[in-house]
């Protein structure tokens, strides 16, 4: 389907140049002499490389329709990631390379949601956030509370985070799987 380029969003999948690309970010730039543009950083789905491209905000672009599914992640073997597809129980081994996010994350039961464009599965994406057990955290230092701090911390799938000084080994809290960043601690 052809969309003006001003109705680039970020998460789009667009055909250009014979290639599909998603989507990272976009920028509308209006020179003060000549016509608006609006710049595109996109990833090519097949090969994972960042392209930076600039369309005339009036410029026809292809959109590609894309279906969501969601799926169970069972396991990760070599280079493919089982899957188990929620509405039939089929399972799929899928190439650990469309996995868009750090294998890290990965858990048994965590759920993934799977985009396919025709019948190919050209991604794989996390959970916007999820739940991790802080394995080792530092010492708080005195007087750190008096003011808004963070201190390094490791969860149990060895992932470096900064936590608040209120957080302690063992602890469950919610993180974004986009920058590493901790959201809240989890309720229980």
């Amino acid at each position: 389907m052809k969309i003006i380029a001003n109705l680039i969003k970020v998460g789009n999948v667009l055909e250009h140049k014979g290639k599909k690309f998603n989507v990272l970010s976009t920028n509308t730039i209006k020179p003060g002499k000549g016509g608006a543009y609006i710049q595109v950083e996109m990833r090519d789905i097949k090969s994972g490389t960042k392209v930076n491209e600039r369309f005339r905000t009036s410029e026809n672009i292809e959109k590609l329709s894309v279906n969501e599914m969601s799926v169970t992640f069972l396991f990760i073997d070599d280079n493919f990631i089982t899957v188990m597809n929620n509405e039939n129980f089929e399972q799929s081994s899928l190439d650990k390379s469309l996995l868009s996010g750090n294998k890290d994350f990965l858990s048994d039961g965590i759920q993934l949601t799977v985009d396919i464009i025709g019948d190919e599965i050209v991604n794989i994406k996390l959970p916007k956030s999820i739940m991790v057990e802080v394995k080792t955290a530092d010492a708080v230092v005195k007087g750190q509370t008096a003011s808004s701090s963070f201190k390094n911390a490791t969860t149990t799938n060895d992932i470096k985070i900064l936590v608040p000084p209120h957080i302690k080994e063992g602890d469950k809290i919610i993180i974004n799987t986009d920058n590493y960043e901790y959201l809240e601690k989890a309720k229980k």
